[in-house]
């Protein structure tokens, strides 16, 4: 038996499929496959195949950590509805972590964490900063208000642009995204209450069609 808490993590929230396996603080493994569609159909296999890897079964995890966004809003959603799957036939509590904390992780003082939002606009959250809020979408001309002697750490889309703005630093993540999901996962698997939930912070691309609806005969 494992003295310490086996944690499977996963992501689909941009275009990939990313997963890694933690051990306590140990990363027993980590696979990331690029990809623009076919999620839905790679993640299980993949994530069947990474656990093989390692010699561990699915009845030997702890909990699950998911990554919830923000990101691709299909690819999300496949990550979220897996965890949530898979806690319930495992047993085991699923946590989801933002993309934005992930990011993150093991980042020392205030940070500034952003992706790309697409149409110019940014997703972003300031971590280290006890005024700090949570992930907003927002443009360049919209960013938080970070005080200036913060010298924040700025890693991710457009950071260079970002440090310039508000002085700080361009850094890069200390870990990948699904070693941080998993460390932030084991973390927090004790106190997890509720269920992961996709974190949308914008409305979907997708529009209702226009086209009149057919009209029903009596």
């Amino acid at each position: 038996m494992r003295p310490d808490p086996l944690i499977l993590a996963f992501d689909t929230s941009a275009a990939h499929c990313a997963a890694a396996l933690l051990a306590g603080d140990h990363l027993l493994a980590e696979v990331v496959e690029p990809m623009d569609k076919g999620q839905a159909e790679r993640l299980l296999p993949m994530l069947t195949e990474l656990l093989a890897s390692a010699d561990v079964e699915w009845s030997d995890l702890s909990a699950i950590g998911v990554g919830i966004g923000p990101g691709n809003f299909t690819g999300v959603r496949i990550a979220v509805a897996a965890a949530r799957g898979l806690a319930l036939a495992l047993d085991v509590p699923a946590i989801g972590v933002s993309a934005l904390e992930a990011m993150a992780f093991g980042t020392e003082g205030v940070c500034l964490a952003s992706l790309d939002a697409r149409q110019g606009r940014l997703y972003v959250q300031v971590f280290g900063d006890m005024e700090a809020g949570g992930p907003i979408a927002c443009d360049m001309d919209t960013l938080p208000q970070i005080p200036r002697k913060a010298a924040p750490s700025c890693m991710g889309h457009r950071s260079d642009e970002i440090a310039a703005l508000c002085k700080g630093v361009v850094a890069a993540p200390r870990h990948s995204l699904p070693v941080a999901i998993a460390h932030l996962a084991t973390a927090h698997r004790l106190s997890a209450s509720t269920r992961p939930a996709p974190l949308y912070l914008r409305p979907a691309d997708a529009a209702p069609s226009r086209d009149a609806p057919p009209r029903i005969l009596p």
